[in-house]
């Protein structure tokens, strides 16, 4: 809990009675690799900080190898099915680690409390919020403005732990590529 409350106090000045209140709302959630803690058709009831580990968020398909993955989120970020954490409806979509993974977690309710009653509780929520936005919305110019190759130049200078941690088969469906393109895309660049 120490790394998410130095990465909420980059952010904001915390007194202490609010990081009390705050944190004693906070469940430590451990799972291990290819754990899929959300699946399609489940309400998410959480917004996580991730202390440590890789998530991957895809659309399943009966074949597997035709899975669509469209996001990861990393060790010292935040995740969620977030449409369906503020909705309070099913999910579309699962999460899944894609190694031994510890989550600092807040329900739903847990966060309205936490809004009503600190001074720090809307300006966290807003800044998680902001992030999480913008994630999506520079992953969506992407698809529509860059090639697969500037995609995936793009995606490794953004976040180089990638191609360290995660199998080139999601790789290769995040930049909307078989792996076969992908191999042929590396081979080019190198």
């Amino acid at each position: 809990m120490h790394k998410f409350r130095e990465y909420i106090e980059a952010i904001a000045n915390v007194n202490e009675n609010d990081w009390l209140v705050f944190s004693s709302h906070l469940k430590k959630r451990e799972f291990s690799k290819k754990n899929s803690f959300l699946c399609t058709g489940q309400i998410e009831n959480y917004i996580s900080f991730i202390e440590k580990g890789e998530v991957r968020l895809f659309l399943p398909k009966e074949d597997v190898e035709k899975e669509i993955t469209f996001g990861f989120s990393f060790q010292g970020e935040f995740i969620s099915a977030y449409d369906s954490f503020l909705t309070q409806t099913p999910s579309l979509y699962q999460l899944e680690t894609l190694s031994n993974t510890t989550l600092w977690s807040i329900t739903y309710n847990d966060l309205q409390k936490v809004y009503k009653t600190t001074e720090i509780g809307n300006t966290i929520g807003r800044f998680i919020s902001e992030k999480l936005f913008l994630l999506k919305s520079k992953r969506e110019q992407s698809l529509l403005n860059e090639t697969p190759e500037q995609l995936y130049l793009n995606l490794f200078k953004d976040r180089p732990n990638l191609i360290k941690q995660i199998p080139l088969k999601y790789i290769a469906s995040y930049i909307g590529v078989t792996p076969q393109a992908l191999s042929r895309i590396r081979k080019r660049i190198s």
